[in-house]
């Protein structure tokens, strides 16, 4: 996926980890969510490749987006953790100069205080390169402590 592919919209909460990686969120609506991932030399592995980890934070936050895409307005205030985590990966993430990495999550069922979702990353190719699944508790928000 070309690093052109659709215009970015903001995330609807700051999270310092997620800007540090320089995640574009592209879509959040209807139990879905897209995000693009643009991998620095630092997000790479010894192997040249983009690091499980980095991989994995990517699923994570995509299934949390769709988890929160369905949110009523009066639910506005609530937020998702993860609470269990499953990857899979399949190959290796290679992202080409210009290129990025896409990651689609959809949520796959809703009670009133969890989610259980299921996302994967895909390369400039539109091949599969890890697929997770996850559960996600909602949450109220709470004003976060500054760091100190």
């Amino acid at each position: 996926m070309t690093d052109n592919a659709a215009p970015h919209m903001d995330f609807s909460v700051h999270i310092p980890f997620v800007e540090h990686l320089g995640f574009e969120l592209l879509r959040i609506d209807g139990g879905e969510a897209e995000i693009r991932f643009a991998p620095r030399p630092e997000h790479l592995n010894s192997f040249s490749v983009v690091h499980g980890g980095a991989s994995m934070t990517l699923l994570d936050v995509v299934m949390a987006h769709a988890a929160r895409s369905i949110l009523a307005e009066a639910e506005a205030d609530m937020g998702c953790v993860t609470i269990e985590m499953k990857t899979s990966f399949m190959r290796p993430a290679k992202v080409p100069p210009g290129t990025s990495l896409i990651a689609k999550g959809t949520l796959m069922h809703r009670t009133k205080s969890m989610a259980f979702t299921e996302g994967t990353v895909y390369d400039d190719k539109g091949q599969a390169c890890a697929h997770a699944t996850g559960t996600f508790k909602y949450v109220q928000r709470r004003d976060a402590e500054p760091p100190h």
